[in-house]
């Protein structure tokens, strides 16, 4: 859920909430959401999007928002239970794993919780499917498995991708990454759902 804090000519602060009542750190769907609410109310082109300490800029590209997420951050490759997985930060923790994105079921309940990540983590299985491009399901923390996720695709971007234009496709469809210099943006739809 998002909730709308304040906003300020093509400014806006929100706060994003968990199914569980837990409180995340960052959404790249729900602020590319709220970037479009905030273009469609004001009129700009442009807006920004505050989430805590984060901000994040927008574009409105027709149907597509393209934002500016942030500083991405890898880690190096890691290994728990049996499962190698790269942490990522987008603001918010990840867990990419290279493999079959149907273990998402085993795999992302028993990451989620490892003791490794004290504040719980989101968990992606992503399969290569050519230079750049990416399938991959989510087992997002505080909700389970989720069709899509903003942050998620540029974790998987970054841990298996690195640097360039790359494509993530999840059962909710496709999002646009670009990693530059350390920064991800993201690109993808937004439309009013009556």
């Amino acid at each position: 859920m998002l909730e709308v804090i304040g906003v300020d000519g093509a400014d806006a602060e929100i706060a994003i909430w968990n199914p569980d009542g837990s409180r995340a750190e960052l959404s790249g769907n729900g602020t590319r959401i709220a970037a479009r609410w905030l273009a469609d109310r004001t009129g700009a082109a442009e807006v920004r999007i505050r989430v805590g300490k984060r901000v994040t800029g927008a574009r409105i590209r027709g149907e597509l928002v393209e934002q500016e997420l942030g500083p991405v951050e890898v880690g190096p490759p890691e290994r728990l239970e049996g499962v190698d997985f790269v942490p990522v930060s987008v603001g918010n923790p990840h867990a990419v794993v290279e493999g079959e994105p149907a273990e998402i079921e085993q795999i992302g309940p028993l990451l989620e919780t490892h003791p490794r990540f004290p504040g719980r983590t989101n968990v992606q299985v992503a399969r290569r499917d050519g230079p750049g491009r990416f399938t991959a399901r989510i087992w997002e923390r505080g909700v389970g498995e989720t069709s899509s996720s903003g942050t998620s695709a540029v974790a998987v971007a970054a841990a298996l991708g690195g640097e360039g234009e790359m494509e993530v496709r999840f059962p909710g469809g496709l999002l646009r990454v670009r990693i530059e210099g350390g920064h991800a943006y993201l690109t993808g739809p937004a439309e009013q759902v009556d």
